[in-house]
């Protein structure tokens, strides 16, 4: 069978080894330090539980992410450049990484020696485990035979519906990182608040705050079921998963309480469960947890 393009991503799709292998995408990873001054390859040369853990035993250390090189860009397009397929790379929301600037001057540097290369990279304006459903819509489209131009098209439609609504830990994390003001960050501190967060189109906006973290979760479950009433959409049309970072007990039995609301309401049957990885970890902390959803192209 002809291949008709191939899928390249970055790191912040946080979709698992075993699925990325399954699925035949390859994914350009990030980079993580702990002392900014070595920087490891996450999944590569840092395990996600590996990382967290790091968070969790030395929480006075503030780790850092790294964007992928232009060469580690060029290493991953030329194999299928060589082999005269097209590309499509999706990368994280340009206003939270460059990573999606080293690859478009990886594309730039090959087209100077393959000038009838194809390669699209896109702006996914989403991350993390939303990016990662993203990621599986382009494998949907390229697997029902969709052709290069026609799956770059349906995917720039549906990227803007992508949302995350979640909740963290505490607020310093994100402090730290310069994703929310100080005086939020102040007032987290002395308040003990939990932040509610959602993000579209490549910000973070803040959805409300909650005493308990039992109540952030609960205010994450009211968002997305706001959200479909506004589109008024059923839930097939959608796909939606769960995503989280230390603590998996506490994830499964989110996943059960969102179903149950969901099940209910939309008839969910199914809600996966993935890892948020080191990219967004850095500035969520060890404890973020909240829901992806993204409209499925019509095919």
């Amino acid at each position: 069978m002809c291949e008709k393009f191939y899928i390249i991503s970055d790191g912040s799709c946080d979709l698992p080894p075993q699925l990325v292998k399954e699925k035949n995408v390859t994914v350009v990873p990030f980079y993580v330090s702990f002392d900014g001054v070595h920087y490891q390859k996450e999944i590569e040369e840092i395990g996600i539980r590996d990382f967290y853990r790091r968070m969790v035993e030395e929480p006075e250390v503030y780790p850092k992410s790294s964007m992928p090189s232009v060469q580690d860009y060029v290493d991953a397009f030329l194999p299928v450049v060589k082999r005269g397929v097209p590309v499509i790379c999706i990368c994280i929301t340009t206003k939270f990484s460059g990573s999606m600037q080293s690859a478009v001057n990886a594309r730039d540097m090959l087209l100077e020696d393959y000038p009838d290369a194809k390669i699209t990279v896109i702006d996914a304006t989403i991350n993390t485990v939303l990016q990662g459903l993203y990621v599986l819509e382009a494998v949907r489209l390229r697997d029902s035979l969709a052709d290069y131009e026609e799956a770059v098209e349906k995917l720039e439609e549906i990227k803007s519906t992508g949302r995350i609504f979640f909740t963290v830990g505490n607020i310093e994390y994100l402090r730290h990182g310069g994703r929310i003001g100080k005086v939020a960050g102040i007032a987290g501190s002395i308040l003990g608040i939990r932040p509610v967060i959602t993000l579209k189109q490549g910000e973070i906006f803040p959805s409300g705050i909650a005493r308990s973290r039992k109540k952030s979760m609960d205010k994450t479950v009211d968002l997305i079921v706001n959200y479909l009433e506004e589109l008024g959409e059923p839930i097939e049309h959608f796909s939606v998963a769960a995503g989280y970072g230390y603590d998996y007990e506490e994830c499964a039995a989110y996943r059960d309480m969102v179903l149950k609301a969901l099940k209910e309401k939309y008839g969910l049957r199914e809600l996966p469960i993935y890892q948020i990885g080191a990219t967004i970890g850095v500035h969520t902390g060890p404890y973020p947890l909240g829901l992806g959803i993204i409209k499925k192209s019509v095919l």
